[in-house]
């Protein structure tokens, strides 16, 4: 990608950006339900393969409830971009009131053991308004390991915009690792994105009733440092709210071999996942083929 077509693609973010942020709220909250559908329509490739993943979170889906499942979910995704962009300018009152969450008791007790957390999700509904809502309203340190884009000017972009959540930002490359440990050591919260093997050497694992590769990140992080690792689903709500679950954290304990251990605890992550999407499965937001038979 040139320097050029690297510049006008920062820059439609960032002026998409700034219309969000300057659209009055109820307009806002609007923008989703009609550029949804049309995304939907002209996204091609990415729209087979939502379609290809919704059927596997809900078995026989198809026809006409399959297309609607697929609009609402680039809806979802649109709702997630739009809102994402105007969470700088929310208010701190109006960022706690509008999310609900369950069990967070389940991330507090983590907290109080000293050895950091982890808290495990799928790339589902808003997920970026609780990660500012834990810095802002209940002030907890929060490294978010997150996938390189392109072209780089975007990741830089999006990082600066994490940034000024409260976020520390970690690359997903071969030093995120230690990035990782360093936190967890600082007993924060990272929040990894589990429902995708996007650097390589995953676990296999079934995931809805078929095999592929999870990250090893989770398990083998919970089991090396004694970090709970907790899985979390954030849903949008009606009217601009949202929903936060925290699921009880994994049984994480040495039985075998460490390896045999890892691959325990990834399964045992991958069937919280699959629970935690089958209560949205249209605000899953996983557009890239995940399993071997996506690129068949």
């Amino acid at each position: 990608m040139s320097q050029a077509t690297d510049r006008l693609t920062v820059g439609a973010y960032r002026a998409g950006a700034s219309v969000a942020r300057h659209l009055p709220a109820s307009v806002a909250q609007g923008v989703p339900r009609w550029i949804g559908p049309l995304l939907a329509r002209i996204a091609g490739d990415r729209a087979d393969m939502l379609a290809r993943h919704l059927r596997r979170a809900q078995p026989g889906l198809e026809g006409q409830a399959l297309s609607r499942a697929v609009g609402r979910g680039f809806e979802s995704y649109a709702r997630y971009y739009v809102e994402s962009f105007r969470l700088p300018g929310v208010p701190a009152e109006d960022l706690d009131a509008g999310f609900d969450v369950r069990d967070y008791h389940h991330l507090g007790t983590a907290l109080e053991q000293g050895n950091g957390v982890i808290l495990a999700l799928p790339h589902l509904g808003g997920w970026e308004w609780a990660g500012f809502w834990l810095t802002s309203i209940k002030k907890v340190k929060v490294t978010v390991v997150v996938e390189a884009l392109e072209p780089p000017g975007l990741f830089d972009w999006f990082a600066s915009l994490r940034s000024a959540f409260g976020m520390n930002v970690v690359l997903a490359d071969s030093s995120a690792g230690s990035n990782v440990a360093a936190a967890l050591g600082r007993n924060e919260v990272v929040c990894l994105l589990s429902d995708r093997d996007v650097m390589g050497g995953g676990v296999e694992v079934d995931f809805f009733g078929e095999e592929t590769k999870l990250p090893a990140g989770p398990a083998m992080l919970g089991l090396r440092r004694g970090a709970p690792v907790l899985p979390v689903g954030i849903y949008f709500q009606p009217g601009g709210r949202h929903l936060g679950l925290v699921r009880p954290p994994l049984d994480l304990v040495r039985r075998g071999s460490f390896r045999d251990d890892v691959r325990r605890g990834t399964q045992a992550l991958a069937e919280e996942l699959e629970f935690l999407i089958r209560m949205a499965p249209e605000q899953w937001h996983l557009l890239q083929p995940n399993w071997p038979s996506d690129t068949a």
